[in-house]
C-alpha cells in the first residue's frame, strides 16, 4: 500500500529494543521505567519522519488529529512538558514563540492547537486518555503513523472497546492495563515496546475495524516496532501515551533478535 506522501521507505538503521529478548518485556503488557531524559527520542529518521508528518497534517488533517473539548487543557499541558524536555537537548532551540528543530526548521508555537504543534515538533505520536467512570477514554490524539487502526473509530471510546479487534486484549489483560494506568505516577513514566512484521514500510497505515486483513505471501521484509511511553500529566491528572515508531529491514536484526523472533507473537501484514 505504497503511499504517495511517502514514496520511499523511511527506515532506522537498527532495532534498539526487541521485546522478545527479555522475559520482563515479552509478557504483556511488558512495561519498565523510563530512564530520565529518555521519554522522547530523536533518532536518525527524525528529518524524513518529521517531513512526512508535515505532509500528512497538511493533506489528511482529519485523519491524523482529533481533540475533544475536555482534552484541550491536558494537550496544552503536554505541549509545555514536551517543550521543557526538548529545551534540555542540544539539538533543539526553544524560544518564547518558536522552536528550531534538529533539522534546522522553525516551528511556531500555537497553544490553541497544541497537538498539531507537537505533530511537527517531535517524532512521537501522542494519545490523551482521561478517566471517565471505571475506564480511561481516548479524548485526543495526534496520530500520523497508525499501525493498522483508525483514529476516527477510536476517539471517545474507552480502552476496552478500543481494543475490541485485538484478540490478545482479553479481560485479564484489560484489568492489568487499567491497573497500570491507575498506578503510573508523573515522576515515574513507563515504557513498553511492541512488534509488527510488515511487507510494506509505509508509516501511515490506517485500517478500519471492518477491513478484512489480507495476508501477503512470503516472509515480511520489515520489522515495525513502537516504543510506547505511558505517563501522567501532573496538573490535569491525565494519561499520555507517546508512540515512537521504528521501522527496520529484517536483514539488520542481530543474530539474537532473529533467533527469538520466531517464538514471539506478532502480526504480519
Amino acid at each position: 500500500m505504497r503511499d504517495a506522501l511517502q514514496p520511499d521507505p523511511i527506515l532506522q538503521s537498527h532495532l534498539r529494543e526487541a521485546p522478545w529478548t527479555s522475559v520482563a518485556t515479552a509478557r504483556l503488557p511488558g512495561t519498565g521505567p523510563v530512564t530520565p531524559g529518555d521519554w522522547l527520542r530523536v533518532d536518525e529518521a527524525y528529518a524524513p519522519q518529521i517531513a512526512l508528518r508535515e505532509r500528512l497534517i497538511a493533506a489528511r488533517h482529519d485523519q491524523v488529529h482529533a481533540l475533544m473539548p475536555q482534552a484541550l487543557k491536558p494537550a496544552q499541558e503536554l505541549l509545555s512538558l514536551v517543550l521543557a524536555e526538548v529545551a534540555a537537548r542540544p539539538d533543539f532551540q526553544v524560544n518564547e514563540t518558536s522552536v528550531i528543530r534538529p533539522d534546522g526548521k522553525t516551528v511556531q508555537l500555537n497553544f490553541d492547537k497544541p497537538l498539531l504543534t507537537l505533530g511537527v515538533l517531535v517524532q512521537q505520536d501522542f494519545c490523551i486518555l482521561q478517566r471517565m467512570g471505571d475506564e480511561h477514554v481516548l479524548t485526543g490524539a495526534i496520530l500520523c503513523f497508525p499501525a493498522s487502526w483508525t483514529l476516527a473509530e477510536k476517539i471517545a471510546r474507552p480502552l476496552t472497546t478500543i481494543h475490541d479487534s485485538v484478540p490478545e486484549y482479553g479481560n485479564e489483560l484489560a484489568r492489568r492495563v487499567q491497573r497500570l494506568f491507575d498506578a503510573v505516577r508523573p515522576e515515574r513514566p513507563l515504557w513498553r515496546v511492541n512488534l509488527l512484521l510488515y511487507h510494506d514500510a509505509t508509516l501511515h497505515q490506517p485500517r478500519l475495524e471492518t477491513d478484512r486483513r489480507v495476508k501477503s505471501p512470503g516472509q515480511a521484509r520489515f520489522v515495525r516496532s513502537e516504543r510506547q511511553c505511558i505517563s501522567r500529566l501532573p496538573e490535569s491528572d491525565t494519561i499520555v501515551f507517546a508512540i515512537h515508531t521504528v521501522v527496520v529491514r529484517r536483514s539488520v536484526l542481530t543474530r539474537e533478535q532473529l533467533e527469538g523472533l520466531s517464538h514471539y507473537r506478532s502480526e504480519t501484514t
